[in-house]
């Protein structure tokens, strides 16, 4: 029988200590892997409905083939994977800045590593997500200024509350303008937020994007037997 809790792997890195764990959860009848950096849970496989709502809504209005596609943050790879579900997606891009998280997947230390390792679409970026989206050369080093049908970001907890007080700049105006110089014509920036929807935030991304709009995401949390809603933003750049 596997152990009720193990840590898997436990790096420092420049933003503090991060952990992966696998747990058993007893009431459900499952093992749940979970990140951790410091004290704060930055992931868990027992809640990813909105992680996969933010592939499927954001390339939900994205007509034609081998469509081009980054995602800020790889977290457990849900997104990823909900992502290279679409057969219209011809390369994926996945930025993340902790280089622990690019290795537990190459290793398959998580349940999706090897699946998302294997798909030749799928190619993982070591990087600094909000540095690059505000930089001329974009996402992908291998070619540079390259311009893509979507952008879906998982990286903070949402638009008010930043795991490092430095992505501030990302989520105001003039970083969307960053942000919008590597979408293609017509092409959309998804982020996921822990919270609620905010008018204001939406609001603030209609100042720079054709159009802008809250989806409330809700499902089921089984630990609190509750209905619990995050919310997936989601902007296209003017055609």
């Amino acid at each position: 029988m596997a152990a009720m809790f193990e840590e898997l792997d436990y790096r420092d890195t420049p933003i503090g200590g991060l952990s992966l764990r696998r747990r058993r959860e007893l009431k459900l009848g499952v093992d749940v892997f979970e990140i951790k950096l410091g004290d704060e849970f930055l992931m868990s496989s027992l809640f990813t409905a909105s992680e996969i709502a933010l592939a499927d809504l954001g390339l939900a209005a994205l007509a034609g083939d081998k469509l081009n596609v980054v995602v800020g943050g790889l977290g457990l790879g849900h997104t990823a994977k909900a992502v290279l579900a679409h057969s219209n997606v011809g390369s994926l891009v996945v930025v993340d800045y902790l280089e622990a998280v690019i290795d537990w997947h190459r290793q398959g230390l998580v349940p999706l590593g090897h699946e998302l390792s294997a798909d030749p679409r799928c190619r993982f970026v070591h990087g600094d997500f909000f540095a690059l989206a505000a930089s001329d050369k974009g996402f992908d080093p291998e070619t540079p200024s390259r311009a893509f049908d979507a952008v879906l970001v998982d990286i903070d907890h949402s638009p008010e509350a930043f795991l490092d007080e430095g992505n501030a700049a990302f989520y105001s105006a003039d970083g969307f303008r960053h942000l919008a110089a590597h979408l293609k014509p017509g092409g959309v920036f998804g982020l996921w937020s822990n919270d609620g929807p905010d008018p204001a935030f939406t609001s603030r991304l209609a100042e720079v994007f054709a159009d802008a709009r809250a989806e409330p995401v809700t499902f089921h949390n089984p630990l609190q037997n509750r209905p619990f809603t995050q919310t997936v933003y989601l902007a296209n750049k003017r055609a």
